[in-house]
């Protein structure tokens, strides 16, 4: 284990996110900074954004990114790690190009970065990546010193990650009726991608399924040894956009709780290992969408919980920030992961998650702000 107070050369850490709106006129002006350059029409994004009206047109990422930003203050500062958090957002305030001022201004140099999404993909990892060099050239264009950037590594496997959704699976389980509660199935979902970005995530391809399978075993395995039942369990799929010609990857969460409802299945838990907090894809795709497609098969279902602002996520997050500083200093950390897959690496190589149209990437072997 690295030393839980020390994160030289670093004088910062980053927490990147996606960002969402906060009041019904966020709504559109969001959704068009999430599809800038795909030409989708006024139209469309007003049909999507009925998801958000539900919900007073607020999504709940923003207030969710400023616990967890809070309690990894709390965290650090309790543990003498004397590191400065910040936030900042790809897509609503704070936007993370005037963090990153904010950040050069503050005299920030080298900075690492956290993103919300534990997993290997363009639109997980490389497109932040882009993001930040995005960011980054911005800076340079204005004369501002532009700090060094590196990205703290996938956190998919790390216990403080696994080891709260593992618990929130027996909470949920313990919320069923006694009488279908030992036949329940496990439903592990998360954020459909295309095929084509399936297929060549990570350095040698297909890493995002790889790790959700990974993920997935592991909690399959620790409940079946916290409740003596092994329960069948099965990755699927939610949240899919774009046109419908593309292949995604499937099957989807609603037609999946149909398969099972013919199959015979008795109850089904559903476990969102691919997201870090409840936001809008968990709210609304599964919490109104798939919740009541299981209603209506009369389905028993629950939904269990995502890791938040969880403390051992938040230590987890420490550990990540002290391994990956030792790291550079020349030291050989000890690294934490469960499952057969191992820790990942810090540096994304070059062709890591590409793009079809490829772009400048920060905090990567290709980067042009090493």
């Amino acid at each position: 284990m690295s030393d839980a107070t020390d994160a030289r050369p670093y004088d910062a850490l980053l927490l990147l996110s996606f960002g969402g709106p906060e009041g019904p006129d966020d709504v559109v002006p969001f959704l068009e900074n999430v599809t800038r350059g795909r030409g989708i029409p006024r139209e469309r994004l007003e049909e999507v954004g009925q998801h958000y009206y539900l919900f007073g047109g607020v999504s709940p990422i923003n207030a969710q990114n400023r616990g967890l930003l809070a309690a990894l203050r709390e965290d650090f500062a309790a543990n003498g790690l004397d590191l400065p958090v910040y936030w900042g957002n790809r897509n609503w305030a704070p936007y993370l190009t005037d963090t990153l001022r904010e950040m050069a201004a503050d005299g920030r140099r080298r900075i690492l970065v956290l993103a919300t999404s534990a997993y290997a993909s363009y639109s997980g990892c490389r497109q932040y990546r882009e993001n930040l060099a995005e960011a980054l050239a911005a800076l340079e264009a204005e004369g501002l010193p532009v700090p060094r950037v590196d990205k703290l590594r996938h956190y998919f496997n790390h216990p403080g990650f696994v080891r709260p959704m593992t618990d929130g699976v027996l909470a949920s389980l313990a919320e069923l009726p006694e009488d279908v509660r030992a036949g329940a199935h496990l439903v592990f979902t998360t954020h459909s991608i295309p095929l084509s970005q399936a297929e060549t995530s990570g350095p040698a391809g297909g890493a995002y399924v790889a790790q959700h399978l990974d993920v997935a075993r592991v909690i399959a395995d620790a409940v079946r040894e916290e409740t003596g039942v092994d329960r069948p369990w099965e990755l699927v799929y939610q949240s899919r956009s774009g046109a419908p010609h593309i292949p995604w990857l499937e099957p989807d969460v609603c037609d999946h709780l149909e398969a099972l409802h013919g199959q015979g299945a008795p109850a089904a838990v559903m476990v969102p290992i691919g997201f870090v907090s409840d936001h809008m894809e968990v709210l609304y795709d599964l919490d109104t969408e798939a919740m009541a497609k299981a209603g209506e098969l009369g389905l028993p279902a629950v939904r269990s919980a995502t890791v938040g602002a969880d403390p051992r996520f938040v230590a987890a997050v420490r550990d990540l920030v002290t391994e990956r500083a030792a790291a550079e200093r020349g030291e050989r950390p000890e690294r934490c992961a469960l499952g057969a897959l191992g820790p990942s690496h810090d540096v994304c190589p070059v062709g890591c998650c590409p793009a079809r149209t490829p772009r400048p990437a920060a905090a990567g072997a290709d980067s042009p702000y090493a």
